[in-house]
Order: structure tokens, then sequence, then C-alpha cells
């Protein structure tokens, strides 16, 4: 064996983004990765092929952060990525003028990284409970490296 020290340059914890699951066992309100994406499954059909072949399922599913919509066909044996999907609540302590957001974690420290969301309806109810003074928590998806607020709940407070 050589003396020489090995030294290995990593920004993550090594944790995959994924995991894979039989095609099969995937079912309708699971998660699914389609072209690279992280999907929420909202249709799945396997059709069964003649003597020789394997059966197959056809997905349909909504990419989980621009809503767009996704089709993919796999071998019901084969298996397929499915991303781990987190969901963490936090609460909003400001809103900056370029459209970021500050919020509060749970440990006491902030998140200053997070754009407000693309949903015009969820954008809006997040400026009107922060400027009336609430109490705003807002859930934050994150999945394979992207994070996008996906919830907002007013909690009390108010002047």
């Amino acid at each position: 064996m050589s003396d020489e020290e090995h030294h290995f340059e990593s920004s993550d914890s090594g944790a995959s983004k994924t995991y894979p699951q039989q095609a099969g066992n995937i079912r309708k309100g699971g998660h699914i990765v389609i072209k690279g994406r992280p999907c929420k499954v909202v249709e799945v059909s396997t059709s069964k092929t003649g003597k020789h072949g394997h059966a197959k399922c056809h997905f349909v599913a909504i990419d989980i952060f621009n809503g767009k919509k996704l089709e993919d066909i796999v071998p019901s044996s084969h298996n397929c990525d499915v991303p781990h999907v987190n969901r963490v609540d936090y609460q909003l302590i400001d809103i900056t003028e370029d459209g970021f957001v500050s919020l509060l974690t749970d440990s006491g420290g902030t998140k200053d990284d997070l754009k407000l969301p693309t949903d015009d309806a969820l954008t809006t109810q997040m400026r009107s409970g922060f400027e009336e003074g609430k109490d705003v928590v807002v859930s934050v998806m994150s999945a394979m490296g992207e994070e996008q607020i996906c919830a907002v709940k007013e909690v009390g407070g108010g002047k």
C-alpha cells in the first residue's frame, strides 16, 4: 500500500437525492423522477403485453416545482428513481424588496435563500398576512437539491 494521503472534495452529505423502487410498486400520489425532474404521480396504468415481454407501467405525473405534466412508460419489473421529498414549516420573518423571504428555522436561525413562490395566490396571501402583522407559517418542499415554498398558513396574531 502507498503512504500518500487521499483527499476527497465533497460539498454535500453524500446521501443520494433519489432511491430506487420497482415501477410496479409506485402508486398514484407517490413520487417519481421523470426526465430528471421530481414529480408527483397523478395516474398509473399497467398494460399486459403478449407471450414474451414485460408488463409496462404508464405514469402521468406533475413536476412538484413547476407544475408541468410529464409522462413515462417503464417495464413494471424495472427500477425507477424516486426522489427524497421533504416538507418543512418555517415562520416568515421578512419579505425583501428583491423578492426573497427571510424565514425562522426551528433552531432559531434564519433561512434567507428562498424566493417568493411563482404562484401569485401564495405570494399575495404571504404579503397580505405579513403586512397585517399576522404570524405567517410557510411550508417549504425540497427534493433533489431544489426548494420552493408550496403552502402558506396564517396563525392568529395581527394588530
